[in-house]
């Protein structure tokens, strides 16, 4: 599962817009948002992509953003 907020952060935090990061990952806007906020999985090479784009190199940063199990994004209020 991604953590879509720390995601979302990420790519704004390298001035990057959604629709231009799901342009380079050949998506749709649409397509995108749904794999961005859960609904459905980004794919090994989606991942890869954005790895590149975002200039993810470390592991633990990778897992923590596309592999969090949902009781890691559970609120504890």
């Amino acid at each position: 599962m991604t953590d879509s907020i720390a995601l979302k952060e990420l790519i704004k935090s390298r001035g990057l817009k959604l629709k231009y990061v799901a342009n380079h990952l050949g998506l749709t806007s649409y397509g995108f948002s749904l794999k961005l906020n859960n609904r459905q999985e980004f794919k090994t090479s989606e991942i890869v992509a954005l790895c590149e784009l975002l200039e993810i190199k470390s592991l633990k940063e990778k897992e923590a953003l596309f592999f969090k199990n949902k009781d890691d994004l559970k609120s504890t209020t």
